[in-house]
């Protein structure tokens, strides 16, 4: 389990985390997800024990990451800007990562460089940008890991290699208990693998939660009422977050329980009423204001 507690970061005058609180089960699969500067990489980089916090505590299994080297050799980091040693080959990083980490797979390693057709013994910072992704995935799998940490992940791979990256993923967590926190922008596919998510914004947790429970309180709503049905208080004991009228149709978006409500527009005898599912997509945006310029931020 990785638990976060009051992490306070900053560089200079800038505030990076300002009481960061995230609870990753073990065994799950966790989406980091916020605009860019939310301070993502930062709390990554905290929780792996690359960044000293100034303040909080970053931990796995109930031990303090920072400076633990038996837990660090547990910890699988792929961050999003890459670092390989200018002359060495895949072989030889493979064998710089077998010296480092103990549970080291070299099977795991000799089927995966098949798999990813990678040149083993060409230097990886020849490598183009996918290819390098793809390294550095290759070798932190090898490891073994009980705790796989990433920063955008899939940037730069073709959806062929990106559904066996996930693949190598989803088969370690059902079979080893592997627990994952990812960071990334691509909210369609973390949609479809996550277990739960978290949602950053200034450095700070705006919302925590299971992706089935998130999804289930927060609706699309559409719904018509008879010709001069009275307006006031049509929508009391909903959280509205977004309304539109087109035509005669309203279009909402509504963070209540489903419950609720059905019986709040039911009750007014709607001509029509459509409830919607929303993607993870559209969930972040309404949950960050909607309209906010720091949008204008978010690649997707």
């Amino acid at each position: 389990m990785i638990e976060v507690t009051k992490l306070r970061k900053r560089f200079d005058k800038n505030t990076a985390l300002d009481g960061l609180d995230l609870r990753v089960k073990k065994g799950s699969i966790y989406g980091l997800i916020g605009v860019n500067g939310s301070g993502k990489t930062t709390a990554l980089k905290a929780i792996t024990g690359i960044l000293r916090a100034d303040a909080g505590e970053a931990r796995m299994d109930g031990e303090d990451v920072y400076e633990n080297l038996a837990l660090k050799a547990r910890i699988g980091f792929i961050p999003d800007e890459l670092f390989f040693f200018g002359s060495y080959s895949l072989d030889e990083c493979a064998a710089f990562y077998r010296r480092l980490y103990p549970n080291w797979d070299a099977a795991r390693c000799a089927e995966m460089k098949e798999r990813f057709a990678l040149p083993a013994r060409r230097r990886v910072s020849r490598f183009s940008k996918g290819m390098q992704k793809q390294a550095a995935f290759l070798l932190t799998m090898s490891a073994m890991p009980d705790y796989l940490i990433l920063d955008e992940p899939i940037d730069g791979l073709d959806p062929i290699v990106r559904k066996l990256v996930w693949k190598y993923i989803v088969d370690d967590v059902a079979a080893r208990g592997m627990t994952v926190l990812v960071s990334s922008h691509n909210l369609r596919e973390m949609e479809g693998i996550c277990d739960s998510i978290g949602i950053l914004d200034g450095g700070k947790m705006l919302i925590e939660r299971d992706l089935d429970e998130l999804k289930s309180d927060i609706h699309k709503v559409q719904a018509a009422f008879p010709k001069g049905a009275p307006e006031e208080g049509r929508y009391d004991g909903l959280n509205v977050l977004h309304r539109e009228t087109r035509g005669a149709v309203e279009l909402m978006i509504i963070r209540s329980p489903e419950e609720t409500v059905r019986r709040v527009i039911g009750a007014r005898s709607p001509l029509v009423f459509d409830l919607l599912p929303l993607s993870l997509e559209e969930i972040f945006i309404y949950e960050l204001g909607g309209e906010r310029d720091a949008l204008g931020n978010i690649v997707f």
